[in-house]
């Protein structure tokens, strides 16, 4: 089964400082047919004006990865992480028994961000975050993993569920495969370009859920970077 959710259904925000796009039901948004995606809860497109940014805040039993599309994200939390990350890097904070965190775009441009929650496969542990640089031209033509909680995936950034997050970037006419099996859940969205799955067709910033499946199949119709989740 492959669902085609538009960029122009998805929630909305725009708090001047925050224009947010919502995949699933969050905040004032909520729509009962879109809660949640297997184990991946929640993934929010997100553009910081400069100079801005989100203040302390507190979560818990959440795994949250955010993918930085343009600009930057500076991080500081109340356990002395803090920290810098630019376009096409990742981030990961394990927000375990509690933690509390600000996330500011401190610099002279937009933020653009894809916010991805990911339920835990058990509450608690220790808080816990990290950053990662994922060279885009090292995932050209192909997925790479940056984020996961699954044996073997240990060079990517580790999350505390049986999921994974990855990036491919893939030029026009090309396709790229990802193995997979039918009781998974997948979300892949386009944060440029345009690709077509099976005889779907996905523009940047669309979702596409994915399920019932063993492997996919994702050929670019413009030069595309993608980032897939593939959760229980």
């Amino acid at each position: 089964m492959i669902e085609v959710r538009p960029f122009s259904s998805l929630g909305a925000a725009n708090h001047g400082w925050l224009d947010a796009h919502h995949h699933f039901s969050f905040a004032d948004y909520h729509d009962p047919a879109r809660t949640n995606w297997g184990q991946l809860r929640v993934w929010n497109d997100d553009t910081i004006a400069p100079q801005s940014g989100f203040p302390p805040h507190p979560h818990r039993d959440m795994e949250i990865i955010t993918y930085v599309r343009k600009g930057a994200i500076t991080h500081e939390d109340n356990t002395g992480n803090k920290g810098r990350t630019v376009a096409g890097d990742v981030q990961v904070m394990s927000a375990g028994t509690g933690i509390a965190h600000a996330e500011y775009n401190l610099e002279d441009e937009p933020t653009q961000i894809f916010q991805i929650w990911i339920i835990p496969d058990e509450r608690g542990g220790e808080p816990s975050w990290g950053t990662q640089p994922f060279p885009k031209g090292d995932r050209a033509g192909h997925f790479v993993t940056l984020a996961s909680g699954i044996a073997g995936d240990e060079e990517s950034l580790p999350i505390r569920t049986q999921a994974r997050v990855l990036g491919a970037t893939v030029k026009a006419g090309e396709t790229v495969v990802y193995e997979t099996s039918a009781d998974r859940h997948l979300y892949l969205v386009p944060a440029t370009g345009k690709v077509r799955i099976e005889d779907a067709e996905v523009n940047a910033r669309d979702g596409a859920a994915i399920t019932g499946v063993a492997q996919v199949r994702v050929t670019a119709i413009e030069d595309s970077e993608l980032v897939l989740v593939d959760a229980r």
